[in-house]
This record gives structure tokens, sequence and C-alpha cells, in this order.
């Protein structure tokens, strides 16, 4: 019987994952200091229920996984680790208001963009962590 964690990927994805997610949260900060986008509170909440759902399935990979590789360990670590920043930052931006152009405000908005594009990509690694199986 072939055990679907048995994966010896040679390539994991997750440093990947955080250049790119680093990438998002860079631009994002510099567009919110300038101005050019704004986050409305239904965003922010709309990332919060995103993050509960992300921790809901860590919670739940953890419980099915048990005996799985280094590969589906480090990605749901990673994916904890995103929806845990992500819920955390989307509170704290739901219970402080920054204006427009307020450098504070322009990093909590980097960091959680680049949290919420971390649990999503993150996600798709453990995917394909799981995907991958030795036959």
């Amino acid at each position: 019987m072939n055990n679907p964690c048995s994966c010896k990927c040679k390539y994991n994805c997750t440093l990947l994952a955080f250049i790119a997610s680093l990438i998002i949260g860079i631009v994002t900060a510099f567009l919110r200091i300038t101005a050019v986008i704004t986050i409305t509170p239904a965003f922010l909440w709309t990332l919060f229920g995103i993050s509960v759902g992300y921790l809901l399935l860590t919670q739940t990979a953890s419980v099915f996984i048990r005996d799985c590789g280094r590969c589906v360990r480090e990605t749901l670590s990673s994916t904890l680790f995103g929806a845990l920043l992500t819920a955390l930052l989307s509170v704290v931006l739901l219970g402080v208001t920054f204006v427009a152009t307020s450098i504070v405000g322009a990093i909590l908005t980097g960091l959680l963009l680049f949290a919420i594009s971390f649990t999503l990509s993150s996600g798709a690694c453990l995917t394909k962590c799981l995907a991958c199986s030795d036959d």
C-alpha cells in the first residue's frame, strides 16, 4: 500500500513562496504610503475569515497527517505561521484606524498582505507536497 505522505520531493517551494510574498508586501506598503490603495474593513474581515479557515486546515492536516516527511511538516508550519500572522494583523488593523499616508499603517498593511499571500502560497506548497508520492 502506498503511503501518500512518503514524499521525497527534491524541491520545496516554501522559499519561493516567502520571496514572492515579501515582494507583494513591499509593493503593498509602498502603494499604501503613497495613498494609491486603501484598506476597507470588509477586506480585513475577509482576510480574517480566510486565516481562520487556514487555521482549521492546519489543525485538520496535523491530525490526519502524522508520519509525513520534512516537506509536509515544513509547509504545514509555514501555513500555520502565515495564518496566525494574518489573523493578528487583521484584528490590529480592524481595531486601530490609520490615515492613508501613515508609515505605521503602511508597514502593517504590507505585513498583512505578506502574511496572506504567504498563507495562500504555503497552502499551495502543501498541496504539492501531498500530491508528490513515491511509486
